[in-house]
């Protein structure tokens, strides 16, 4: 059964940095694009950022040049780069596709993670 397997949060400060991960499987990862999304307590869930086959992103006004999406072919993976955090920042973070996860407009997909938690706070 496939699945996605996100990995790399934590605690951090405010401005601080962190980079987390999402495993796609091989089978599928070179035909979809990929999205990370976030949930905070009592929200609902939001897209943060997504990646095309090809490598175009696009991100949510609320975490442009401060966020950084990424994918590695060699490793099936895709990243997020975090930088400058805040503590509007935290939740839970969900990597997402599906198999007809194409364009941008395709979002989101069937296929989630079991999401990681990122928490930001002095």
């Amino acid at each position: 059964q496939e699945q996605l397997v996100e990995s790399g949060g934590g605690l951090v400060q405010p401005g601080g940095s962190l980079r987390l991960s999402c495993a796609v499987p091989g089978s599928i990862f070179r035909d979809v694009a990929v999205g990370w999304y976030r949930q905070a307590p009592g929200k609902q869930r939001e897209v943060v950022a997504r990646i095309s086959m090809g490598s175009n992103s696009i991100y949510a006004d609320s975490v442009k040049g401060r966020f950084t999406i990424s994918r590695d072919s060699g490793k099936n993976r895709v990243y997020l780069q975090m930088d400058n955090l805040r503590p509007e920042d935290t939740g839970v973070y969900y990597c997402n596709t599906g198999r007809r996860v194409i364009l941008f407009t395709d979002f989101p997909g069937e296929l989630w993670g079991q999401g990681t938690q990122v928490t930001v706070s002095s």
